[in-house]
C-alpha cells in the first residue's frame, strides 16, 4: 500500500476548507482516511490561521515514505515544515 499525504475537501459550496489526511492513494479524493494530520483553511485572512498541522505526525508519515501531492508539499512548505531537508516532488511531476 502506498500512502500519499493529500487533502481532503470539507465545507459547503464556495466556503471549502480542507483536512491534510495520509490516505491509500489509490483512494478517492474524500474517501477513507489513514489518519488525519491538520487543516487547511484558504478561506481565512489570517495567515497563521489558514494552516494547521500535527508535525510530528507529518514527520513520521514522510520518515516512512509517504510521499506528499504537490499542493500539500507546498502547504508544508509555507508552513516551514519542509526546508529542503525531508524530501523534493517528485521529478516526473515537475514542469
Amino acid at each position: 500500500m502506498s500512502v500519499r499525504l493529500r487533502l481532503k475537501r470539507m465545507g459547503r459550496r464556495h466556503r471549502p476548507f480542507y483536512r491534510l489526511a495520509a490516505v491509500d492513494q489509490r483512494g478517492p479524493r474524500d474517501g477513507r482516511v489513514i489518519e488525519e494530520l491538520g487543516v487547511y483553511d484558504p478561506i481565512n485572512k489570517d495567515p497563521q490561521q489558514q494552516i494547521k498541522v500535527l508535525e510530528d505526525r507529518i514527520r513520521y508519515w514522510l520518515s516512512v515514505g509517504a510521499q506528499p501531492s504537490e499542493t500539500v508539499h507546498s502547504i508544508l512548505r509555507r508552513s516551514g515544515m519542509l526546508d529542503g531537508a525531508f524530501l523534493d516532488v517528485p521529478a516526473a511531476r515537475k514542469k
